[in-house]
């Protein structure tokens, strides 16, 4: 099992910035690659960012590229994602998640493992 813990989150004003971070435990060496979902009220869950965990590979949803950057530490078992350009659409429940496939499967089924969820408030 893993176990993902996420921090950061929070409110802020439209055009600001936040840093949400997750620390991964437990059985991490099974950890393929890692990312981040949104879901805001009524909506669908969404797939924003995703970092292979063995190579350079990243994935950005359209809405949130040039805006969002995805980081890892895989030393410490950790991924980042620093949000800049925060519009209030990006209001969301914040979840991490990890997987034991590839990277591509995040954005197409549901990982294995998720973290409780961080909430972002975007004001206008």
């Amino acid at each position: 099992q893993v176990q993902l813990v996420e921090s950061g989150g929070g409110l802020v004003q439209a055009g600001g910035s936040l840093r949400l971070s997750c620390a991964a435990s437990g059985r991490t060496f099974s950890i393929n690659a890692m990312g981040w979902y949104r879901q805001a009220p009524g909506k669908q869950r969404e797939f924003v960012a995703g970092i292979s965990w063995r190579s350079f590979s990243t994935y950005y949803v359209d809405s949130v590229k040039g805006r969002f950057t995805i980081s890892r530490d895989n030393a410490k078992a950790t991924v980042d994602l620093q949000m800049n350009s925060l519009k209030p659409e990006d209001t969301a429940v914040y979840y991490c998640a990890a997987t034991i496939r590839s990277i591509a499967s995040m954005a197409s089924s549901a990982p294995e493992y998720w973290g409780q969820g961080t909430q972002v408030t975007v004001s206008s």
